[in-house]
């Protein structure tokens, strides 16, 4: 042990966590000096993602041990002579069980079984000694002798370990340069193994999504979500260094922040009392849930009959009996339903007086005016780019739809950024220089993650983002894009036939940027007809100064706009539309009283991970996703 930390270089010392004892060995395989810290102590900890278990080779005199002495079959007699003599019946005494066995097998006939043979060898031997190599998910090797830990506690996948040790130079040739050798074990979380839903090896994503919970503790996932976690470092950085002010805009609102979403309405007030009070009797409920009440009272008029009649004649008193108790379950069972139509009634008298925007009480009704989840929160941040100039917020948006999309899930994560005093042209530039800025920074922040990424998931990914930093976008118009569009597919068959007015679909899109140009580009200029009410008409009043990033492998990354500063074209766009003006009332303030041209847009932070990882589906790049139908946690 002497002559590793001998030969190795000037010892450096590990930095353990700032609030635990835990040292995390990636940051000393990444430090540039691995060597620099063999004959450190240190303290890791994290779970099992591989193991073996090598047997330890026995030395010679293991392996034969030396011819048995009398000592070894007499034991130590405190009656024995100094001189070690014994008697030789001393001798046939400690044989007996031998010379036993060796009668036996010469006079015994067939009795001689395996029993038998157990009376020759000693106690059970324990089991050989051997070394358990550990790969744990923080990236280190940690070396655990069976004389620390039983094998059997520490090698299943998804074991829990914090071990100290000293490090040192790997024992055995391969990727690691030094590892640690475990001198006593702090902690062991075992698994129950046959329920551990990573004991079996490789699971695809779809089955991962599963059991979302568990799921960051396998390499892809966990690189993906280091990657996610870089670039929303990245976002933040990008939006302080260039003078925007975070703003946290809000969940629940009022206002359709596109005028035609599909969005999560939050019900509240009556139907949770009804649920509340309900709580004690789901049998009641589900047992009616499809009966009639004229059926059960018709019943309850057939069974009165059937009750009358057995009372007149003289049917045995039995009959009787089990006829009287039939009615008067059947009644009871009227009496539910009754009661159950009534509370129906009013509960649904009073949830349709809440969807016409009546005036209700305040006990029925938490918020006093109709609510849902935001969809986008680009309209709230205008009233504060109308303020502090340049804003930005990041948080989830909210949409309710129902069909089934690999890029679409119902609550991802928005980048927005509202800017005061700018045009259509400022805002396009800073998406495109905010999506090149966080294609750097992967490529700057986080090699190891996009190596891993470039190995097993996606072999195009380095080169993709390297494309998009040396590159500009493409920027060619709605009406541009559709004529080269049909130039270019006058022998391809496309599902949605290619019309001015109609907004451009997946279809459309992939085939402009993957199999057209290649690259990135910028669609800007659309009918007013597939963009929001809120975007600023142009001058020739069919199109309106929109625009969206489009991107290979993904689509639609970043959707922005220029929007409507002037009061009267908002206002009339809003009645065009037969959108509820209450709703936007506060939103017209804005116009009302110091209006200023101002542009922004979306980012689709869920997307750009897709675009830098190469997967294809968001539910693998987003920790707990919520989809349609889909929902576990």
């Amino acid at each position: 042990m002497s002559e590793q930390k001998d030969s190795a270089p000037a010892s450096a010392t590990p930095v353990p966590f700032k609030y635990s004892t835990r040292v995390v060995l990636k940051t000393i395989l990444e430090s540039g000096d691995t060597l620099g810290f063999v004959g450190q102590r240190v303290v890791v900890g994290g779970w099992v993602k591989s193991s073996k278990e090598v047997r330890k080779e026995p030395s010679p005199a293991a392996e034969q041990p030396p011819a048995a002495t009398v000592d070894q079959y007499v034991g130590a007699n405190p009656g024995r002579s100094p001189s070690g003599d014994v008697s030789c019946s001393e001798i046939l005494q400690s044989r007996i069980p031998f010379i036993r066995s060796i009668l036996k097998m010469l006079g015994g006939g067939g009795n001689y079984s395996v029993r038998d043979k157990l009376e020759v060898s000693s106690a059970p031997r324990p089991p050989p000694p051997s070394i358990s190599f550990l790969q744990i998910n923080d990236g280190s090797c940690v070396v655990v002798d069976s004389s620390i830990a039983s094998p059997c506690q520490i090698l299943h996948t998804g074991t829990c370990i914090v071990a100290e040790g000293e490090i040192k130079r790997c024992s055995t040739e391969g990727k690691h340069v030094i590892e640690l050798k475990v001198e006593r074990i702090l902690h062991i979380g075992r698994v129950e193994y046959d329920k551990y839903p990573l004991s079996k090896k490789q699971l695809p994503l779809n089955q991962l999504r599963e059991c979302p919970h568990f799921r960051p503790r396998t390499t892809t996932v966990a690189t993906v979500m280091r990657i996610r976690s870089a670039l929303s470092f990245a976002a933040h950085t990008f939006n302080q260094n260039n003078g925007f002010l975070c703003v946290q805009v809000p969940i629940i609102t009022i206002t359709d922040s596109e005028g035609f979403s599909e969005k999560f309405q939050i019900t509240n007030g009556v139907f949770e009392k009804l649920i509340m009070s309900k709580k004690d009797e789901p049998k009641m409920i589900d047992d009616t849930e499809n009966v009639s009440l004229d059926v059960i009272k018709a019943v309850v008029k057939e069974k009165s009959k059937i009750v009358e009649e057995l009372k007149r004649t003289d049917s045995n008193r039995e009959a009787l009996i089990a006829a009287t108790k039939d009615l008067q379950k059947t009644s009871e069972l009227a009496a539910q339903l009754e009661a159950k139509e009534k509370s129906k009634s009013k509960s649904f008298s009073k949830a349709a007086d809440h969807n016409h925007h009546t005036t209700t009480t305040a006990s029925d009704n938490f918020f006093s005016a109709q609510t849902h989840l935001t969809v986008s929160g680009r309209l709230h941040l205008e009233s504060y780019a109308s303020s502090l100039g340049n804003v930005y917020a990041f948080g989830p948006r909210f949409r309710a739809i129902k069909t089934e999309s690999p890029k679409q899930v119902a609550e991802m994560w928005t980048v927005e950024m509202e800017m005061a005093f700018s045009q259509l042209e400022d805002a396009m530039n800073c998406a495109e220089d905010f999506f090149k800025f966080l294609c750097k920074w992967l490529l700057e922040k986080c090699s190891e993650d996009m190596k891993f990424v470039l190995k097993r998931m996606d072999k195009n990914c380095i080169e993709r983002l390297h494309l998009v930093i040396l590159n500009s976008a493409l920027r060619i118009s709605y009406t541009e894009a559709l004529e080269a569009m049909k130039k270019h597919s006058a022998d391809k068959k496309m599902e949605r036939k290619l019309e001015w007015g109609a907004a451009l679909t997946t279809e459309h899109l992939s085939y402009l940027v993957d199999e057209m140009y290649k690259r990135p580009v910028i669609i800007y200029n659309y009918p007013k007809q597939v963009k929001p009410f809120y975007v600023r008409q142009n001058d020739d009043g069919r199109t309106v100064a929109a625009f969206d990033l489009v991107v290979p492998k993904v689509g639609v990354l970043v959707s922005g706009s220029q929007n409507e500063e002037r009061f009267n074209v908002l206002s009339t766009r809003i009645k065009e539309l037969g959108l509820g003006a209450e709703q936007y009332e506060w939103y017209l303030d804005l116009r009302r009283h110091g209006t200023v041209k101002h542009a922004g847009f979306s980012f689709g932070f869920d997307l750009m991970v897709l675009f830098a990882t190469g997967l294809a589906d968001a539910r693998d790049v987003i920790p707990f996703p919520r989809s349609y139908g889909k929902i576990s946690n």
